[in-house]
């Protein structure tokens, strides 16, 4: 993986995903946004404790067809956080009103008459309404490293594995998108590909978040790009689809090359 030179956060891109508003959709979809206004606060983290972690203070606002949202969802399962920390699922305005309402809420609890668009993932502080961080690195790190999950939950995020995640978050940010140029796509899909012999992670032998980023990197691509000439790993998003908290979670899985 790329060397990165930051622990705290990724060095990828830092939009989020906005919901559809329209009304034709018949399945809603995200698209991402850039936004002048982002919320930056961490749990657990500054001088004056930042929003300490406790059970059932937190609820995330998700988008349907979102990978972030995706992200954050499969890290929720895989840590056994389904219990402690509330969703609600976003899909079209006329379809969930009351949690656009609630995500509208938590913004202008926020930032003082607050106009701008509702980006997801969202983490809300359900005690005073407002929104801890929409930034999905943060959200997926203070998931993975300050709520403690059930016993032999797997240790996703931790000091030493945090610069080879954040390298391959940016690889994926830059190259491995649908929007992303052809050349560059297929480079990185070939390093990845070759990065997997070996090993059944991306990091070694336990599975940890960049493998919840790749693969929902990899399912996002479509059928058009999507890995069959890479036999690695076509044969990886397969058998993580097979895991109880990837399972069910995307129609583009590729078949068996």
């Amino acid at each position: 993986m790329p060397e990165t030179t930051s622990r705290s956060s990724s060095t990828a891109t830092t939009t989020g995903c906005q919901p559809t508003s329209s009304a034709s959709a018949r399945r809603p979809k995200a698209t991402a946004v850039r936004r002048p206004h982002r919320s930056r606060s961490r749990i657990g983290v500054g001088l004056a404790g930042g929003f300490y972690p406790a059970p059932h203070r937190y609820d995330l606002f998700l988008s349907a067809g979102c990978p972030r949202s995706l992200r954050v969802s499969i890290t929720l399962d895989l840590l056994g956080l389904g219990e402690t920390v509330a969703t609600t699922l976003l899909t079209h305005p006329a379809e969930t009103p009351a949690g656009f309402a609630a995500l509208r809420g938590a913004y202008e609890a926020t930032v003082h008459h607050y106009d701008g668009p509702l980006t997801v993932p969202a983490l809300r502080d359900r005690w005073s309404g407002r929104v801890v961080s929409d930034h999905t690195p943060d959200i997926l790190r203070d998931l993975a490293g300050l709520f403690p999950g059930r016993d032999g939950t797997p240790l996703l995020d931790t000091p030493n594995l945090a610069p080879d995640i954040d390298a391959l978050r940016d690889l994926l940010e830059r190259h491995v998108t649908p929007a992303a140029q052809p050349s560059g796509r297929s480079a990185a899909l070939s390093h990845l590909d070759r990065h997997l012999s070996g090993r059944p992670y991306v990091l070694g032998d336990a599975l940890t978040a960049a493998d919840v980023d790749l693969w929902v990197a990899l399912v996002h691509l479509g059928p058009v790009s999507a890995p069959r000439p890479y036999p690695r790993l076509g044969e990886y998003v397969r058998r993580l689809a097979g895991h109880p908290a990837f399972r069910g979670r995307s129609d583009a899985v590729p078949d068996a090359a």
